[in-house]
């Protein structure tokens, strides 16, 4: 390990080693804003969709595309991020990052037509991209045993509390109007949070690298990039366009990507280079099986929490207070297993994401039948119970599954375990609002209705939950515990 690595990092060793966490409560929450506010920005628009449809006259394709331009451009770059916070510095990375992503904010609601509300969302996805994996790799970096996991799960509850909560709090805003703003506000409202978190940011933590600082993989990169983009553009743009022939050729061109870009990273780490992504890292088989694990549960929760906003504020005609009120009850869910989830990991192990599936595939199931039953007659107190059960189950789920995938990657690489982990979140979150927000709006213009429609993606989720039971007893009987 380098000098300045154990100068930045010697005096929180020794202090995590006395007892003593090395990030104070207010540094440890300077820090996990870097994962709520890129989640919080993610999730707070879906309830704003249909004003900002209205205001700026944007097509649904459009629409789609202002929730998926910022996925995507994320989750094309966090890989990245995390490489370029382990070789220089994760509290420079991580300071960077937020600047960018105030400022972009700022833009988004000031933004006078659709293209400039696009532009600014890449944009802000790739300042969130060079924050947050930062966050996992500090807490990886500085904190052990009890702290770690303390942080980790809160790192969850964050997470959680801003999908959960976002749209609940973009209903509150839209609702309000204050000044006027309307859905505007849900852009500004990140700009004095992120100037705090700055200033906090700059005084409290401190930095630390990896032991070695370790070449760029840029044709990696680009390569992700590349498949990323013939992946999930045309499935964003491809229902509203009718399917136009760009889009199955970009579609059909994800597959030699994929193999090129494998190809690539294979001959990088044979050669002793350092690829984006190490084949050796991702040949852990609890690392496999924990990422499929992720891909299920971010793909089918990015895409529910996009069609519930469009169903709720559609034929049930609720408000957007009303339609974000109805998430209440998944994030009281989420956040109270996202507490006790250390505790809950400590008793069940890798057991305890068996169960969240299982108590996540009722809850589905639940609000599939209230959707078949009574809709669209429904209100915040009728969606309750399903919605509630659903939030303790997801809770179960995503918080163990951080502590799955870090535990497999080495503390100097720590940047690049987030980077993984999170490329898959946020991959599967724009890629759970293409797909699964396209087949609902597919459905909702037929007999089946948006009730129906909603129902469909219930039960499909019910069943994705259901088949990952026995994928996660795999998991389970490898050894590798949470």
């Amino acid at each position: 390990m380098t000098d300045q690595l154990q100068a930045a990092t010697a005096p929180a060793v020794a202090r995590s080693r006395a007892g003593a966490s090395p990030l104070g409560p207010v540094a440890l929450t300077t820090l996990l804003f870097g994962a709520f506010l890129p989640m919080l920005s993610f999730f707070i628009l879906n309830v704003a969709l249909p004003a900002i449809g209205s205001d700026l006259h944007a097509s649904s394709g459009e629409l789609q595309l202002v929730v998926g331009s910022y996925g995507i451009a994320n989750a094309t770059l966090l890989v990245l991020g995390g490489r370029l916070g382990d070789g220089f510095g994760r509290k420079r990375l991580f300071m960077v990052g937020l600047t960018g992503f105030t400022v972009m904010s700022l833009i988004c609601a000031i933004a006078p037509t659709v293209g400039v509300l696009l532009a600014a969302r890449v944009v802000q996805g790739a300042t969130a991209a060079a924050m947050t994996p930062q966050v996992l790799a500090s807490i990886s970096a500085l904190l052990t045993g009890a702290h770690r996991a303390r942080a980790m799960a809160m790192f969850g509850v964050a997470g959680g509390a801003a999908a959960a909560l976002g749209q609940i709090l973009g209903g509150v805003l839209i609702e309000a109007n204050v000044f006027g703003l309307g859905w505007r506000a849900v852009f500004l409202v990140n700009v004095p949070v992120g100037l705090v978190a700055v200033v906090a940011a700059l005084r409290l933590l401190p930095e630390t690298k990896a032991d070695r600082a370790q070449r760029l993989d840029l044709v990696g990169a680009a390569l992700l990039a590349l498949t990323l983009v013939l992946l999930l553009l045309p499935l964003t743009e491809g229902r509203p366009l009718g399917w136009p022939l760009w889009t199955w050729l970009c579609l059909a061109a994800t597959v030699p990507a994929v193999a090129v870009l494998g190809l690539h990273q294979h001959r990088s780490e044979r050669s002793g280079q350092a690829p984006l992504i190490p084949p050796t890292v991702l040949r852990l088989r609890a690392m496999r099986i924990g990422l499929l694990l992720a891909v299920a549960f971010f793909t089918t929760f990015g895409g529910f929490m996009f069609v519930f906003a469009l169903a709720t504020q559609g034929e049930a005609h609720m408000s957007p207070l009303e339609g974000g009120l109805s998430l209440l009850p998944l994030a009281v869910g989420f956040l109270i297993t996202s507490i006790y989830g250390p505790r809950l990991q400590v008793r069940y192990g890798a057991g305890l994401i068996l169960r969240g599936w299982l108590i996540q595939a009722v809850g589905y199931a639940l609000l599939a039948v209230v959707a078949l039953t009574l809709w669209p007659h429904v209100d915040p107190w009728r969606l309750a119970v399903p919605m509630l059960v659903a939030g303790f189950g997801s809770g179960l789920v995503m918080v163990p599954l951080i502590g799955v995938v870090l535990s497999q990657v080495p503390a100097t690489q720590a940047g690049l375990g987030s980077g993984i982990l999170l490329t898959s979140q946020q991959t599967c979150l724009a890629l759970g609002a293409a797909t699964v927000g396209t087949a609902y709006l597919s459905m909702a213009g037929t007999n089946w209705g948006q009730g129906g429609a909603l129902a469909a993606v219930s039960l499909a989720i019910t069943v994705i939950s259901l088949l990952m039971i026995p994928v996660t007893h795999q998991l389970r009987s490898s050894g590798k515990g949470v």
